[in-house]
């Protein structure tokens, strides 16, 4: 027998002290993961817009498919936005062939987390993002 009869049990309440302190560790973990894949998800949302509506040959154009192109990322990513705005700045189409002109798509995403979320912790965020992405310049707009 190891131990005095008074040591008897206090294994059991330090693992009774441990175990709720290394899960919730652990969810902060994996709730910090799924933030941080959501945020790139954002990121490359609006990366995939911007360049889709710059490919685009109207100002009309670009801007569906940007808005297109910013629900299917997401979708793909498997992030579910409760709302998700996406403006498609399109005032480069309007620049006289020739000249440098650009195609910016700001999105802003609730996010859902609600398949994580515990009592405590945010069932969604919001993210949002910007990127610009470059007119071809020779190419005709309209």
């Amino acid at each position: 027998m190891t131990g005095t009869p008074r040591d008897r049990g206090s294994a059991s309440i330090e693992l009774a002290i441990l175990v709720p302190v290394v899960l919730v560790f652990f969810i902060g973990v994996i709730i910090a993961g799924r933030f941080s894949m959501a945020r790139q998800a954002t990121e490359a949302a609006a990366y995939n817009a911007a360049r889709t509506a710059s490919l685009s040959g109207t100002a009309a154009t670009a801007a569906s498919r940007g808005r297109d192109a910013a629900a299917a990322s997401f979708a793909a990513e498997g992030i579910t936005c409760r709302t998700l705005t996406v403006t498609v700045d399109t005032r480069g189409f309007s620049v006289p062939v020739g000249q440098p002109a650009t195609v910016t798509v700001r999105l802003t995403c609730e996010a859902e987390f609600a398949d994580i979320a515990l009592p405590g912790m945010p069932g969604s965020a919001r993210l949002t993002s910007e990127f610009t992405s470059p007119l071809d310049t020779y190419r005709s707009r309209t």
